[in-house]
């Protein structure tokens, strides 16, 4: 599924992700996050997120508001491209150590051929247990977050009723 090739409704929520609080862990140095997160970067393929010390990747997505995830694409070569996936709801700053404490919100699994999305309502965090083929290298060239954005009130653009 292209971005352009959004569901009815849903948006790329890539302008709803807070940067300041995007985590990677285990990405190599020379091929991090941005290049499968961010726009421009993730429609070229010869920019990859490829994992560092083993084929491990734990990637934390903060938002800048309450969204509902329809989607996501996941893309990467067949050889070295993630297979399982687990996903995680409103969990800041988990490490390897810690991961496997908490129960999933969602897992899906990847086949080569077939790229899947599910539905999640979260703030991200993003679990690549293994690759393909079970080496140490994990490659993704895409990662797509298909959505909306959840209406809230703005309680400071509220005003009083005085009393007449």
């Amino acid at each position: 599924m292209s971005t352009s090739a959004i569901v009815r409704n849903q948006v790329d929520l890539l302008d709803f992700i807070d940067w300041t609080g995007v985590e990677c862990l285990n990405q190599n140095t020379s091929h991090p996050l941005p290049n499968a997160l961010k726009q421009g970067y993730r429609e070229d393929e010869g920019l990859i997120l490829e994992s560092d010390a083993d084929e491990q990747l734990l990637i934390y997505i903060p938002f800048t508001q309450m969204i509902k995830l329809h989607s996501v694409v996941i893309k990467g070569p067949q050889e070295d491209g993630p297979q399982n996936v687990k996903f995680y709801t409103n969990k800041e700053h988990m490490g390897f150590s810690n991961v496997s404490d908490f129960p999933p919100s969602d897992t899906i699994t990847l086949s080569p051929d077939n790229l899947q999305g599910k539905h999640v309502v979260l703030n991200l965090t993003i679990f690549i247990e293994d690759n393909q083929s079970g080496s140490d290298i994990t490659k993704v060239q895409k990662i797509v977050l298909q959505g909306t954005t959840v209406e809230t009130t703005d309680m400071k653009g509220l005003k009083k009723i005085e009393d007449q």
